[in-house]
């Protein structure tokens, strides 16, 4: 995340972008605090997993793709634990 050179505001709104698309995706029903908070999380998590693989993003397109990627990574995770 911190190689993206993004903002916080910036952060936040390509969060919320992503976590809402996440939630498209999975077909989950969140809101847009929800959306925000999986979108930043999700980068997070995907930027560490795909570092593992030796794939980094850069840029917001890069931090949108992660963001989406990690954010149904982790409604897919929660779903897991609640069923």
């Amino acid at each position: 995340m911190e190689d993206a050179r993004i903002g916080w505001i910036a952060a936040i709104i390509i969060g919320g972008l992503a976590g809402w698309i996440a939630s498209s995706l999975m077909k989950s029903d969140t809101g847009i605090i929800l959306n925000i908070v999986l979108g930043i999380i999700g980068a997070a998590v995907a930027s560490f997993l795909f570092s593992f693989l030796g794939v980094n993003f850069g840029g917001w397109l890069g931090y949108l793709v992660a963001g989406i990627v990690g954010a149904c990574i982790l409604i897919w995770g929660v779903r897991a634990v609640r069923s």
